[in-house]
């Protein structure tokens, strides 16, 4: 498994636990990293995606809204919502990644973390929120 996959599924499981716990990123951080040992490359990366969505938690949340017109955030499996928040963050903030290539890890992590249907469910989302970044709709549609 490379180190950004892993990575991203260190993020998953911080930002599930954060669903349930506080609006404190420092202890979650710092519980979470004491049971998990991995490379510090991963860890940084996993960190930024963390940091990246919890600053970001109302731009991301809102940019999967309009892209999933027929379920509503909160209705969402909270490993799916997750997972769209990791893929979403990274196709506004990483810049050195292809939609193409975010979209195919969140596809596998959906796949192994929720299911077949869920990684259906992903790819979908994902689809409709590249179409709208690609192609912004008039401000007045939004």
């Amino acid at each position: 498994m490379g180190k950004r996959r892993k990575a991203r599924e260190c993020a998953l499981q911080i930002m599930f636990q954060l669903e349930f716990t506080s609006d404190d990123l420092s202890p979650v951080l710092k519980d979470y990293w004491a049971r998990q040992k991995v490379p510090a490359e991963t860890r940084e990366y996993s960190e930024w995606l963390v940091r990246g969505i919890w600053e970001h938690r109302a731009e991301i949340d809102r940019v999967i809204q309009q892209a999933s017109r027929h379920w509503r955030l909160e209705r969402m499996a909270t490993v799916d919502r997750n997972i769209l928040r990791i893929a979403v963050f990274e196709m506004l903030y990483e810049k050195n990644l292809a939609p193409s290539i975010i979209m195919d890890e969140a596809i596998e992590i959906a796949k192994k973390y929720s299911g077949q249907e869920a990684a259906n469910f992903v790819n979908g989302i994902l689809d409709g929120v590249n179409r709208r970044l690609q192609n912004p709709p008039p401000p007045d549609e939004g």
